[in-house]
């Protein structure tokens, strides 16, 4: 596990107070597995045979932790310290009704316990001493790179649907393959994905792990192939097979796809690349043109994710991204610097993010002159480094109507207005008295 002295003082002190109870306690799932695969993991989960708060309690009381978090409906507890997160479970059996993921609960002994967990190389055991103990079979998944569910592949998905969604994300994260079974399931299982069965809050977390992975492709790869696109991004799938020309190598849903695969792993890029044409079914005329699918997109797409449970803030920001993400792909050398102040203007704060959805979006497709989004980049820097600005104005509708004798109305705006243009062009100084001057000066306006 190497050294990490909060992690060896913990699981000393895990070993003193499970021998102290009595109780037969082991850490299992995604700590053992990624101990295993060297990655760094600050969550233990850990499985008890008896009363797992009892444990969590004593834990807590031997380290100096805050007490646990109690839930005893479900007998685990929860403990944090040293920026380690323990949660303490109750090795149980679950049974579920056909129509709810809330189950029936039961105590049992380990082996009924690692049966009922979602995949074998979440169900590797290991002592407070390191020791690692397989009895699902998940040593040898974890050498061969394969997610495989300790039981029936179906059973497991009914049992709880989010593990359809956690299959395509580890999968994304790990870059492990599927055992063919689960594929079949995830169709047949499809669903039960809808609520009130799963929540959105919990299939939204998911699809944010995913996109962060450094696989997000892989990951809604393996949703459409299990049948789950439809249901967790409808828009999304309506996508394939609507085929588009010019610059296109690809329909609508695989360039979506080689988009997605050509960004940052920031979440809010990623969402807008994978979503930034599904306005394109909705609006394709007989001439194969799209016109509008920016904002018919834009609303899909905030529709989307606020129903998905992500903040209304990423939602606007995904939208105006999608909205605003055809005016650089317009972009030409021969621009002038008024032109790209515009746009950064427009953009406001996403307009670093948008050119990387541009440069994503034509890195998309066959489009001959990539090197124009990376030259706007360049401008665009350059641009906003101006001091002072040309971007915001140093004027206010006040001045305005001080200096022209006129009263709250459309006339202060369109004045304004007229004047920032003058300045974003570069025809006036970015200076409050030169532009009032200017307004004096020129009663044409």
């Amino acid at each position: 596990m190497g050294a990490h002295p909060p992690l060896e003082r913990a699981l000393a002190a895990l070993r003193e107070v499970s021998e102290e109870l009595s109780l037969e306690a082991w850490i299992v799932g995604g700590f053992v597995r990624d101990s295993l695969l060297g990655r760094p993991q600050p969550d233990l989960d850990l499985v008890v045979v008896g009363d797992a708060s009892a444990l969590a309690a004593r834990f807590a009381q031997s380290v100096g932790a805050a007490p646990p978090i109690v839930f005893a409906r479900f007998g685990t507890a929860q403990v944090t310290w040293e920026g380690l997160h323990f949660e303490f479970a109750t090795a149980r059996e679950e049974s579920y009704p056909v129509d709810s993921r809330k189950p029936h609960v039961r105590p049992v002994g380990i082996e009924a316990d690692l049966r009922r967990r979602d995949f074998t190389v979440n169900a590797l055991l290991m002592d407070f001493d390191g020791h690692v103990v397989d009895r699902a079979g998940g040593l040898k998944d974890l050498e061969r790179r394969r997610l495989r569910t300790p039981r029936d592949a179906d059973q497991t998905f009914a049992d709880d649907p989010l593990r359809m969604l956690r299959a395509a994300r580890l999968a994304a994260q790990l870059d492990f393959e599927l055992d063919p079974s689960l594929v079949p399931a995830m169709r047949r299982q499809r669903d039960r994905l809808a609520p009130p069965i799963l929540s959105m809050e919990r299939a939204g977390d998911e699809l944010r792990k995913m996109l962060v992975s450094p696989r997000p492709r892989l990951a809604l790869e393996i949703l459409d192939q299990g049948g789950l696109l439809e249901v967790l991004l409808p828009e999304l799938a309506a996508c394939r097979g609507v085929a588009q020309g010019g610059y296109h190598v690809a329909d609508v849903f695989a360039h979506s796809l080689l988009a997605l695969e050509q960004t940052s792993s920031d979440l809010e890029l990623r969402l807008a690349a994978l979503l930034h044409d599904v306005g394109k079914p909705a609006t394709r005329a007989d001439d194969g043109s799209f016109h509008t699918h920016e904002m018919v997109g834009a609303e899909l797409a905030r529709a989307r994710l606020l129903h998905l449970r992500f903040s209304n803030r990423q939602a606007d920001r995904v939208a105006r991204l999608i909205a605003l993400h055809l005016r650089p792909a317009y972009y030409r050398p021969e621009w002038s610097d008024g032109a790209v102040r515009r746009l950064a203007r427009d953009a406001g704060e996403l307009i670093l993010p948008l050119l990387d959805l541009a440069r994503a979006d034509v890195g998309a497709s066959s489009y001959p002159h990539a090197e124009w989004i990376d030259e706007l980049r360049e401008r665009t820097r350059r641009l906003l480094g101006e001091r002072p600005s040309r971007l915001s104005p140093p004027i206010t509708g006040a001045d305005v109507m001080r200096l022209r004798g006129l009263t709250p109305g459309p006339e202060v705006g369109r004045l304004k207005a007229r004047l920032m243009e003058l300045v974003l062009d570069g025809e006036l100084e970015p200076e409050r008295d030169a532009i009032l001057a200017h307004l004096a000066a020129h009663p044409e306006l």
